[in-house]
């Protein structure tokens, strides 16, 4: 890390690799598995809630605190099932609230390293 501020700051680069492709970048960052569960679960909604399209101004649910009730309980015993819960729940809030903003932000909030 010295190094590349020390070469950084007198002009100097090193060659850089190559950048991967979107294609490969896309292959890397995204869990099948977790897709299938978050839809396996959407569908089962369907039936228990209703369309979703349908849901688009008049919801009626609580996802916000549904989502921190799951996200307590996932801190306590790690089951993943409850990630799952928590990523369809913000979907559907993302869904649901077309008003709410979406204001995107190049340098916004990130996680935090874990020592």
């Amino acid at each position: 890390m010295l190094r590349e501020r020390l070469l950084a700051r007198a002009g100097i680069f090193e060659p850089a690799d190559a950048a991967p492709s979107l294609d490969e970048i896309y292959a890397t960052q995204w869990s099948p598995e977790f897709e299938q569960l978050m839809r396996n679960r959407l569908a089962m909604g369907f039936f228990r809630y209703g369309a979703l399209p349908k849901q688009i101004g008049c919801h009626k649910y609580d996802n916000l605190g549904s989502i921190e009730k799951r996200l307590s309980l996932y801190r306590e015993n790690k089951n993943r099932e409850l990630l799952v819960d928590i990523a369809n729940l913000a979907l559907v809030e993302f869904v649901v609230h077309p008003e709410h903003p979406f204001k995107p932000v190049d340098d916004g909030v990130h996680a935090e390293r874990l020592k």
